[in-house]
């Protein structure tokens, strides 16, 4: 497995804000790098294999240049579980879970961008002692949203205020998630309220013996 150390933000944030120019900056930095390497592209990030496989078609639309070179390289990545499940026909780890009752955020881009859900929920259901518990209104989102927790604040704190809630309800001591963006801002949330719950990205529970 090699990993590029010079690789930076996908640059989401900055498409998503209208930043074309310093999106296609970084989008073109990316793109060369990894056409150095060899191989499968895989990310933790839901939103981040999104704007990979799709954003940068719209980026670099009418390019004749740089819309091949995308398309190449965004038919090479995958977010992770999808990599496990779809790509490698994984579904079992051999992971154990002894940490209290899970429950799953299914991730806004992983869900609606890639339509990955059984994905997760396939690795999740194999975690030996997890008990899995349905977290009410799991597909609404947590208000993080990118750059919409910037330009919507109020909205983006009423929509987490919700995500809590709904945990709570589940008297689940952790919750699972597949995006980074969603991890930061839920587990901030919980940290601000003085809850006790954890937030965690699906791989750390993967990984657990």
């Amino acid at each position: 497995m090699d990993f590029a150390p010079d690789q930076t933000c996908c640059g989401q944030p900055q498409f998503n804000a209208g930043l074309r120019n310093d999106a296609r900056a970084i989008a073109e930095h990316t793109i060369k790098l990894f056409e150095k390497t060899q191989g499968d592209i895989v990310t933790p990030s839901g939103s981040c294999a999104h704007h990979f496989r799709h954003n940068l078609l719209e980026l670099f639309e009418g390019d004749t240049e740089w819309y091949p070179r995308a398309e190449r390289f965004g038919r090479r990545v995958f977010e992770f579980t999808e990599y496990l499940v779809d790509k490698l026909n994984v579904t079992d780890l051999g992971a154990t879970w002894n940490g209290g009752s899970l429950t799953y955020h299914p991730s806004c881009h992983t869900l609606r961008g890639l339509d990955v859900d059984r994905q997760p929920r396939a690795l999740l259901q194999n975690v030996k002692n997890a008990m899995l518990v349905q977290l009410p209104n799991e597909q609404e989102c947590c208000g993080f949203g990118g750059v919409m927790s910037v330009e919507h604040p109020e909205l983006s704190a009423e929509w987490l205020k919700r995500k809590i809630s709904n945990l709570e309800a589940t008297q689940a001591s952790t919750l699972v998630v597949t995006d980074a963006g969603c991890l930061m801002h839920i587990m901030g949330g919980l940290k601000r309220q003085g809850k006790n719950q954890r937030v965690v990205h699906i791989a750390e529970v993967l990984n657990q013996r």
